[in-house]
C-alpha cells in the first residue's frame, strides 16, 4: 500500500497566494467538501491517508506537495521560493520522520518547491520557475543520485507540475506553451490546461481535475481508467490535483 501525505485546508485558505491569475472569493465550505472527496478518491485507489498537522496560520499549507521531494526512502525538504511558505515544512518534516525516511536538507540560500520536481523512472525534471532557483537544482543530484536532473524552464504556470506531469508509463503530458520542451523525450498536449496535472493511482489509473473533461476523454479512448475530482476552489489559488498530496 502507498501513502499519501495530506494537509486539510486552513481557515486562512482564502488568503493563499494568487501569481497568474485573478484572485476570487473563495468558499472555504466548498474547499473542505472537495478536499474530503479528493482525499476519499486517494483512499478508493488503496492510498494509506497520512494527515499532517495542521497549519492554520499557513494559508497555502493545504498544497503539502510543495514542502519535500520523495524519492524512494529518501525526502528532501523543500526551501520555498515564497518567504510566507516556510513555515509549512516543519510539520511536513515531522510525518516524514514518523514513516521512517531519511529527511535531507538542501544547503545555502537556495529555493526549492516540490511542485516544481517530477519523478519518471530515470528522470527527475525540474522546473526552473518563480519558486525553484538554478542553485537548488544544482544541489539536488548530490541528494537524489538515483536519477538523472534535467532543468525544464517554466514559463507561465507556477510549478511544473501545473504545466507537465507523468502516466504511469513513464510518457508525458502537458501544455508545451508553458515549458521549454527542448530538454523533453516528447509530450501529450493536454487538451486543457489542468489537464496537465495528473496523479497515477495504479498501474492503468489516472485522477484528473473535473475541470479537464477533454483530457479525460482522450485518456480513456486510450485505455486509462480515470476518476476526476472538482478542486475549483484550490483551482482558483493555481492549486491541482498533484499538489494536494505528497505521495510516498
Amino acid at each position: 500500500m502507498r501513502t499519501a501525505l495530506v494537509r486539510a485546508p486552513g481557515p486562512r485558505l482564502a488568503e493563499g497566494l494568487v501569481t497568474h491569475r485573478e484572485r476570487r472569493l473563495l468558499d472555504l465550505a466548498l474547499a473542505r467538501a472537495q478536499h474530503e472527496a479528493y482525499t476519499g478518491a486517494l483512499a478508493d485507489a488503496g492510498f494509506e491517508l497520512h494527515w499532517v498537522e495542521p497549519a492554520d496560520d499557513c494559508p497555502d499549507a493545504v498544497f503539502v506537495e510543495d514542502t519535500a521531494v520523495v524519492c524512494g526512502d529518501r525526502a528532501v525538504l523543500a526551501r520555498p521560493g515564497a518567504p510566507e511558505r516556510a513555515a509549512e515544512v516543519a510539520g511536513t518534516e515531522r510525518a516524514l520522520r514518523e514513516l521512517g525516511l531519511d529527511v535531507l536538507t538542501l544547503d545555502g540560500e537556495c529555493a526549492l518547491d516540490g511542485g516544481d520536481v517530477l519523478q519518471t523512472a530515470d528522470a527527475l525534471y525540474v522546473g526552473r520557475s518563480g519558486r525553484t532557483d538554478d542553485d537548488a537544482l544544482c544541489r539536488l543530484p548530490s541528494l537524489l543520485p538515483a536519477r538523472r536532473v534535467v532543468g525544464i524552464k517554466v514559463m507561465g504556470a507556477l510549478h511544473l507540475k501545473s504545466a507537465m506531469t507523468a502516466l504511469p508509463d513513464g510518457s508525458l503530458i502537458g501544455v508545451p506553451d508553458l515549458i521549454d520542451t527542448s530538454g523533453l523525450p516528447g509530450l501529450r498536449v493536454a487538451p486543457e490546461p489542468s489537464g496537465a496535472s495528473v496523479v497515477p493511482l495504479g498501474e492503468d489509473h489516472l485522477l484528473l481535475a473535473q475541470s479537464a473533461p477533454r483530457t479525460a476523454a482522450l485518456l480513456r479512448a486510450d485505455g486509462w481508467r480515470v476518476t476526476t475530482v472538482d478542486i475549483s476552489e484550490f483551482e482558483a489559488l493555481e492549486g491541482s490535483v498533484t499538489c494536494l498530496s505528497l505521495l510516498v
